[in-house]
Formats: C-alpha cells, sequence, structure tokens
C-alpha cells in the first residue's frame, strides 16, 4: 500500500517545466529516496507534495485521497510534514518555540507535550539547548531541530531535504541513524539526500531523477549495485 502516488506530474516555474510527467510511489512504512544532480527537480518535488508548489497538472494521492493544489497548512494537518533543505529554523527563536511551531495545527496538548518529549529524547543535545536562541546553535543541531519541528506535527509521511548538507561525517552518521529510529517508529520517510551511498543504505526503493524525469526506479540495494548509478553519483 502506498503512501502518497504521484502521477504525470508537471510542475513550471514560468515558462521553465521543472518536473515532467513524473510518477512516484512512497510506500507505507518504507524510506524511500529520490537521487538526482543539484537542479534534477528533487526540491521542486518536495515542496509540490507539501503544498508550496502548485503544479500545472497531474495527481498527487495520500492516503487514497487527491491533495494536488492543496494549501500548505491542509497538508501538515493531513499528516505531510518536511524538513527542508537549509534547514530554515527561526533563528531569533529558542530551540523551545521552534519545536511549538513544529505543532502549529495541533490542538491536542498532552499530545504535544509527549511528542516534545520524543523529540528531546532523540536528540537529547536539544533538551539541553532548549531556551538558547535557535540561530545560536550549530550546524549539526540546527537539522536536528528541522527534523525535530517537522516531527511535531506528528506526521505520517516525514519528508526529508539534504539533512546531511554541510554537516561533518560524525554529525551525518547520527542523524541518519536517528531517521532509522524515527522510521522504526511507524514513521514513513522520503528522503532526498545528496550523498547517496547513505541514502540507498537506509532505503528500501530509490529513483533517479535527471532533468526533471524519473530516470529510473529501483529496489535501494540494486541501485547500489547499477553501474551506471554508481559512476553517477556513488563516486564510481
Amino acid at each position: 500500500m502506498n503512501a502518497i502516488e504521484v502521477r504525470r506530474l508537471n510542475v513550471y516555474y514560468g515558462q521553465i517545466q521543472a518536473l515532467r510527467d513524473v510518477d512516484v510511489d512512497v510506500p507505507q512504512g518504507e524510506i524511500t529516496t529520490l537521487l538526482g544532480a543539484n537542479g534534477a527537480g528533487k526540491t521542486t518535488l518536495l515542496r509540490t507534495l507539501s503544498g508550496l508548489i502548485t503544479p500545472r497538472s497531474g495527481s498527487i494521492r495520500f492516503d487514497g485521497a487527491e491533495i494536488a493544489g492543496t494549501g500548505p497548512h491542509l497538508i501538515v494537518a493531513r499528516g505531510i510534514s518536511q524538513s527542508p533543505e537549509g534547514r530554515q529554523v527561526f533563528p531569533n527563536l529558542t530551540v523551545r518555540e521552534n519545536l511549538q511551531l513544529g505543532a502549529y495545527t495541533r490542538k491536542d496538548r498532552q499530545g504535544i507535550a509527549s511528542d516534545l518529549d520524543r523529540v528531546l529524547g532523540l536528540w537529547p543535545r536539544l533538551g539541553e539547548r532548549i531556551q538558547q536562541p535557535a540561530g545560536t546553535l550549530s550546524g549539526g543541531e540546527q537539522q536536528m531541530l528541522a527534523i525535530g519541528r517537522a516531527m511535531m506535527a506528528r506526521p505520517k509521511v516525514l519528508l526529508l531535504d539534504e539533512p546531511s548538507l554541510g554537516l561533518a561525517p560524525v554529525i551525518v552518521a547520527g542523524i541518519f541513524e536517528t531517521i532509522r529510529a524515527i522510521h522504526r517508529e511507524g514513521t514513513t520517510v522520503l528522503l532526498v539526500e545528496q550523498n547517496a551511498h547513505l541514502a540507498l543504505k537506509i532505503a528500501t526503493t530509490g529513483y533517479v531523477l535527471e532533468t526533471g524525469s524519473i530516470l529510473k526506479r529501483a529496489p535501494a540495494a540494486e541501485l547500489l549495485e547499477d553501474d551506471a548509478i554508481r559512476a553517477a553519483y556513488l563516486g564510481g
């Protein structure tokens, strides 16, 4: 069963076509990864799934219901939440306030408090800095905060855009281990990641996006052994 089904999705920026007849399935309970060079359309696809971009044509179904063109706040409320590329935390707000903003569509105070404890359990370092302005955190801590903020919406599907970008390898390893933990707890994950080797190691299925079109879809383990994929994205 698929949590998200994308069919013949076409997205434009003015006259420039960014996505061309894209078909993607995000199976429920799995990690799916999108690979591709800069400018391939990966972030555009995530932003379209989040409702931040309205497609020119095509279908996006979530839990069986059409959501293409739905407002982003409604999509978050339905159960899709995104941790954006570049983290985009609110630098002048505290760690606590950033996390609370992730739950802005929710009214269940006890559930929100429970999820805050869950996020701080995943990243104790955020708990140690709970009253600090987010702008004073390191890059790795800001990435933890961005993912934690997305988790505060209690999503069924978590969209992750370049979670390793600009981070030291030891921090990246910790981030990816936490993504595994989030997945083990039952959250479906759609991951965009430049580090193709790491992404394919934790994913079940991978897609390769090239100049706005799907070039290939295959099990992640198969893509790891594909000579063309290895040459293009895995360093040979």
